[in-house]
């Protein structure tokens, strides 16, 4: 564990890395508490992670840490190269700021605002695209890898002759599955972000790396 830490404070710009790590996993979370109200679907994780939870009738974040937790331990077994400051911050952050932002916009919006499909498409194009360069900043900052991305790349590892991207998409979309089985809003939005979340974070997340000197 001290060799990890020490090689972590020693990755050039640590303390501007770190912080955009952290920025990014709540702004994500702001985010997809904006495609929650918009209600066209969120990502496959999320989508899944919201059915399970209200299944279960527990909190988002609650949940969302605790699936983190279990998913982390397959991580530590066979992934570790994939675990860093971003993997715990992504782990705890993002459930928990999704749901205190949504307890902020229930206070403060005024009921029904979502009912009308003009405002839902406003407010989408900005949430998707917040969601994908926060996305991509946190990744690009190579601190660590969410444990629900981790799990794609180990996979990756075991089938190596198989192209990475169908990987990422077969995973996702059984997670949608997953979702749809608890009962889960499975929307317009889900069903393209199991096909191209992770090339286009992946493009965002070159142009991104232009600023932030990760090497």
């Amino acid at each position: 564990m001290k060799k990890f830490i020490q090689g972590m404070y020693q990755k050039k710009n640590f303390g501007v890395r770190l912080t955009a790590v952290i920025l990014s996993v709540i702004v994500m979370g702001f985010a997809l508490s904006l495609l929650v109200l918009v209600d066209l679907g969120t990502d496959p994780c999320t989508s899944m992670n919201l059915a399970i939870s209200g299944r279960l009738g527990m909190s988002l974040g609650n949940w969302q840490a605790l699936l983190n937790c279990l998913l982390f331990i397959i991580v530590i077994l066979w992934g570790r190269e994939y675990i860093g400051f971003g993997t715990l911050a992504n782990m705890f952050l993002v459930g928990y700021s999704l749901q205190f932002f949504s307890w902020v916009w229930d206070k403060i919006l005024p009921a029904g605002l979502f009912d009308s499909m003009a405002v839902r498409i406003l407010v989408l194009i900005p949430a998707l695209a917040i969601f994908v360069v926060s996305a991509a900043v946190y990744m690009d900052v190579k601190l660590g890898t969410a444990p629900y991305d981790a799990i794609a790349f180990i996979i990756a590892k075991w089938m190596p002759k198989v192209p990475f991207r169908l990987i990422r998409m077969a995973f996702d979309f059984t997670v949608i599955v997953i979702a749809f089985l608890f009962g889960g809003k499975i929307g317009i939005v889900t069903i393209l972000m199991g096909f191209t979340l992770g090339p286009v974070i992946g493009a965002v997340g070159e142009k991104i790396g232009r600023f932030i000197e990760c090497d």
